[in-house]
């Protein structure tokens, strides 16, 4: 079979984009069961076939939008193993807020995702939580190096706490918009990981 020409190719991949940014919009506008070819054919204003070409089915389509954001999120959580613990929480969480200011759909679209349960589980939701898991593990290893004293037990703790607050930063956001400096609560939250770090790692030191 030959191969598609430049312009083929360049017309493919403008329509897949055209496709996933309504498809993000809708998804976070509507959710995961609100969102269906029909409607992302008609905001994309391509005709469904166009979009089965590209993708195999609904869920397809939305593990793609996951997919094509997750990138800088998952980057977001990850800094230079060069600079001191502490500096490296610090530009985390700035990294993190900005990376949210920049693309919101895709933290919204997967918590959505993730308080969804249903018998089979959309591949969207998988993919969604194993950036998690990713995000997490980048968390909890920053932590061991910033109080190297800690146990396990507590690594986990401290990774958890750090990603629940970045969720319940992003929520306020959400509810508060431009009443919510999203930067400034952020870098709090990212002193308030250090303090916790180092003094439990102090507990532990006088016991």
């Amino acid at each position: 079979m030959p191969e598609k020409s430049p312009r083929k190719r360049a017309n493919g991949e403008a329509s897949r984009a055209r496709i996933l940014d309504a498809a993000t919009e809708i998804a976070s506008e509507r959710g995961y069961e609100g969102t269906s070819i029909a409607v992302v054919s008609k905001r994309c204003g391509l005709p469904a076939s166009s979009i089965y070409w590209h993708f195999a089915d609904k869920d397809d389509l939305i593990a793609a939008v996951i997919e094509r954001s997750f990138g800088q999120w998952l980057a977001a959580w990850t800094i230079s193993a060069a600079d001191p613990a502490a500096q490296r929480v610090s530009e985390m969480a700035t990294q993190v807020a900005k990376a949210l200011q920049d693309s919101p759909d895709f933290l919204r679209l997967g918590l959505m995702l993730a308080l969804e349960r249903r018998p089979v589980e959309p591949r969207a939701r998988e993919m969604f939580l194993s950036v998690r898991h990713r995000a997490l593990a980048a968390v909890r290893e920053t932590v061991a190096e910033l109080a190297p004293g800690l146990s396990e037990a507590d690594r986990d703790r401290l990774a958890t706490y750090a990603m629940a607050g970045a969720d319940g930063l992003f929520i306020a956001k959400e509810i508060g918009g431009d009443a919510v400096d999203l930067l400034g609560m952020f870098e709090l939250h990212g002193r308030l990981v250090v303090d916790a770090a180092l003094r439990l790692a102090a507990g532990k030191q006088d016991q």
